[in-house]
């Protein structure tokens, strides 16, 4: 049996999210921002101690829950109130 496999040279579609975190509180184990990705905007408060993530408006949010939680999972101590933060989605929004 022989198998082709054919390789894309095109790349993988990116789309960069903009965080902006407004508040923030250590005594509730919460942050709260906005994420904006495409055409999209949503607003999030993230608990840190219980890793729960709630996202508003239900439009898109699919696309950007679980990106959007692996980055607070892995940057959320360095987050400060007023900061603006950048990742990349693998996905074209």
């Amino acid at each position: 049996m022989k198998f082709t496999f054919r390789v894309s040279k095109s790349p993988l579609p990116k789309t960069n999210a903009h965080v902006r975190v407004v508040k923030q509180s250590w005594q509730l184990g919460t942050i709260e921002g906005e994420v904006s990705a495409g055409q999209f905007v949503w607003n999030f408060q993230w608990s840190f101690r219980g890793g729960k993530l709630a996202i508003a408006p239900s439009r898109g949010r699919a696309l950007i829950q679980e990106p959007l939680k692996r980055f607070l999972e892995k940057f959320d101590y360095q987050l400060e109130a007023g900061g603006d933060y950048f990742f990349t989605i693998r996905a074209q929004l």
